[in-house]
Order: structure tokens, then sequence, then C-alpha cells
């Protein structure tokens, strides 16, 4: 099983480990596509107009360019390290024991615009690109990343895949077969809407329980099982969807 988390705009600063060697990340068929995204974002940071307007920065936010400048050369930490945010607080990866943050080495990945996706022990530094940015001269993400994206995460998985990227992440690499997880808040009358924090804090719980269960769901009825079985209310709506249901 793969458990396929979304990135996170705001990433941890600095790191203890070598700069980026696009040769150790996990899935090397993305080589040569990160490899171009790199080299672009660190040639646009020289530019700081272009860089605003390409990725869609305001004034104020300078060292986002200024880390992208780095790319190169800034220290790496884990990428289940870098990424931060409501669901990565929700997963808790600071609270695993060291059998447990093996368990998340190995069932854990995140989508990146940058990188494609990556392993959570993956060492990246901090960047800044959305996966509806557009760089100049290359297009959109979506046209460099398909298909390869698409065929180095299900071969990465060899096996189920539960994809809890957002829909921006999901269109940069579609995988038909896996199990996708919807979040509603269910109101007193009994009407449905989807909602956005709460979204990512319940895919976080659900990452959570996936990671550290000793079962091995081959398909949405088993997903929904260890997600029930760690306090979340859930619903299977299909073979490929499971409703996680909030207050």
């Amino acid at each position: 099983m793969l458990v396929l988390l979304p990135p996170s705009e705001t990433k941890s600063d600095g790191g203890a480990d070598a700069p980026l060697d696009l040769a150790e990340l996990s899935m090397p068929q993305l080589t040569d596509t990160r490899e171009v995204l790199v080299s672009a974002l660190v040639a646009l940071a020289a530019d700081a107009e272009a860089s605003q307007e390409a990725l869609g920065l305001g004034p104020t936010q300078a060292d986002e360019i200024e880390r992208n400048a780095k790319l190169w050369v800034s220290p790496t930490r884990p990428a289940l390290e870098r990424y931060t945010g409501v669901l990565f607080d929700a997963l808790d990866a600071k609270s695993f024991t060291k059998a447990q943050k093996s368990k998340a080495l190995s069932r854990l990945a995140m989508g990146s615009a940058l990188f494609g996706a990556v392993r959570a022990g993956d060492l990246i530094p901090a960047y800044r690109l959305s996966g509806g940015s557009k760089l100049p001269g290359l297009g959109t993400l979506r046209s460099l990343w398909k298909p390869e994206l698409s065929r180095a995460i299900t071969a990465e998985a060899d096996g189920l895949v539960v994809d809890l990227r957002s829909g921006t992440y999901q269109q940069l690499g579609p995988i038909p077969d896996a199990v996708i997880a919807t979040v509603l808040t269910e109101k007193p009358d009994g009407t449905r809407t989807v909602v956005s924090h709460f979204n990512k804090h319940h895919k976080g719980l659900l990452a959570r329980a996936l990671t550290l269960s000793r079962a091995e769901p081959q398909d949405v009825r088993g997903v929904a099982r260890v997600a029930a079985k760690a306090g979340l209310r859930v619903e299977v709506a299909s073979k490929r969807e499971l409703i996680i249901l909030t207050d």
C-alpha cells in the first residue's frame, strides 16, 4: 500500500543533510523532468518580478524566491519533515516511534509540483512551486508530468494506492485505480457539505491510521476498516471512494 499525500505551501526551513541530489530520490524515471523544473526555478529566481507573477507571490514573500534561488545548494531534510501545515499536524510524524517511522517511510509518499512525487524519506530542500503554476517557456505542469508521473507512482506502489492529494495534484499524475477520500460535514438536519480546513485535518488522521495500522488494506473496504478502528466516522461510497464524516 502507498498512501499519497498532498504537499503543502508551507515548508520547514533549513535541514541537516547534504544539498539536493536528484539521483538519490525515489522514482528515478522522473529525474529528467525534475532537473528541468529545478533548473527553471533557479533561473526564474534571478528575476523577482517574474517569480512573483509565475508563482503567485506577494511583495512580502521574497524569502520564497530566495529558497528557489538556492535549490541546488541549500541543505535538505526528509520530505516527511519538510512539509508542514494542517494535514501534517494531524499526521503528527514527530510522535512516531522508531518502528512507526519505519512504517511511514515504507507507506507514505507526497505529491509535488517540483518533484512529481517523493517518498517520505527522500531528502529535499525547501522550495516554492504550486501545482497550478506555469513557468515561463515550459507550459503547464500537468503537461510536463503526464503521463510519466502516473506510471512512476503506480510502479512505486506495487499494490493499493490511497490518493489523498487535492484535485490539482491528482491531475498532474492521475491514478485511476486509487482509493480517494472525501471529507464531508454532516449538519443536524442530515445535509452534507464539503469542507476545506477539516478536509486536510481528517485526511491527516486517515494517513496516520493507515501508516500505523498492522493491516495491509487491499481495497476501499479495507481502508474503511482501518479508518473506523482509528475512530473516524466513514462510509464506503464506491469501490474507489471513502467518505469521512465530521459534525
